[in-house]
């Protein structure tokens, strides 16, 4: 059996909840909030995320590619992510 045919685990509850909150243009740019889960990996996700996030604005290019590995480290830890950007979002073509 390949890999692809392996089945999936089942889904597992999320490990922790964090939000990204962009507090405007003036220097932090950026807030790391969580309503439940574990401090240390919530710490811990929160240092990564900041050192992506630090000195970049939205409207900055390099923010799309930081933004998504974000994500992706989200996932890895099985953290259910919201971001607020203060302006409303489109919808990503994925989803």
């Amino acid at each position: 059996m390949s890999l692809a045919e392996t089945p999936e685990a089942p889904p597992q509850p999320p490990r922790g909840h964090v939000r990204v909150v962009y507090l405007g243009p003036v220097m932090p740019h950026w807030e790391i909030q969580s309503d439940f889960g574990d401090r240390a990996l919530i710490e811990e996700f929160r240092q990564r995320a900041m050192a992506r996030l630090v000195l970049l604005p939205p409207h900055d290019p390099q923010f799309r590619r930081n933004r998504e590995r974000v994500v992706r480290d989200a996932e890895r830890e099985n953290l259910t992510l919201n971001w607020d950007l203060g302006y409303p979002e489109e919808e990503p073509a994925g989803t």
